[in-house]
């Protein structure tokens, strides 16, 4: 989460008001340098944490909402931090008021093309109806993400995990399932399939003798055991929860309602 500083921009705009920005259009300033202004003004705002009655130059006043804190340092988090503006953006997804689009993205790939501080990590299922930045309402550089069909621990994505921790700062590490799992559906029902897809099955078999053959119950109790796995598997994340520097949690993602929960 690259940190953007207005100072070192030199296109900064000047300060106008709405109603100045309104008269602009009319013929004294080009609209597209207007448009500039009113975009890097939106990123300036954002920066200070909230945007509300954000007026566009035809007047007309947008609904009030608060701006991801993600535009901070990932470094001024705390775990439960970093937790909290997970959920909250999943709180704006569901509700379909996203706001991670408003970000201007050209800004946020110069900033983050030669470094990533991401706040969080979630190991996701390769699922197409489980976009993890969209759900979380977050962008570029936010979120440090690793998926396979059905969200399994394998030694890869301990590494991975492991760098997203130890090099890059990550505070949190989600391990989330979701409705429907197919990986989840075809080990329940111990289903031939074609190639080496079922290599899948005795990562999520223990979940399977668990929970099943109730598929929600089985993909809770995957998600679990694989989160459980993460801090007894690797030295270095285990050792970064012990100092309350990281939490590993497990949660469900609801496909039908857009809600992610956590598990307990």
């Amino acid at each position: 989460m690259a940190q953007f500083d207005p100072k070192n921009d030199a296109t900064q705009p000047n300060q106008t008001s709405p109603d100045s920005e309104s008269s602009s259009t009319c013929g004294s300033q080009p609209s597209l340098l207007n448009e500039g202004a009113s975009r890097r003004k939106f990123l300036q705002m954002a920066v200070g944490g909230a945007v509300a009655g954000l007026v566009t130059s035809t007047g007309i006043e947008f609904m009030e909402f608060v701006a991801p804190s993600s535009a901070l340092a990932q470094s001024t988090l705390t775990p439960e931090m970093a937790l909290k503006e997970l959920l909250e953006g999943n709180k704006r997804f569901a509700a379909g008021n996203l706001t991670s689009f408003e970000q201007d993205l050209a800004i946020l790939r110069n900033h983050t093309s030669e470094k990533q501080q991401p706040f969080a990590a979630v190991l996701a299922c390769a699922d197409s109806r489980v976009p993890v930045e969209l759900i979380f309402d977050q962008t570029i550089g936010h979120i440090f993400v690793t998926r396979n069909a059905g969200n399994i621990t394998t030694s890869e994505i301990i590494a991975s995990l492991e760098y997203g921790a130890a090099v890059l700062g990550t505070k949190v590490i989600l391990v989330m399932g979701h409705g429907a799992c197919g990986a989840v559906d075809a080990t329940i029902q111990g289903k031939e399939v074609p190639g080496q897809i079922s290599a899948l099955y005795p990562h999520i078999q223990p979940a399977v003798d668990l929970a099943g053959p109730d598929l929600e119950a089985t993909v809770k109790a995957n998600a679990k055991i694989q989160a459980a796995l993460l801090r007894q598997a690797s030295p270095v994340i285990s050792g970064l929860v012990k100092k309350e520097k990281l939490l590993v949690l497990a949660a469900f993602y609801n496909i039908s309602s857009g809600v992610v929960s956590l598990l307990k």
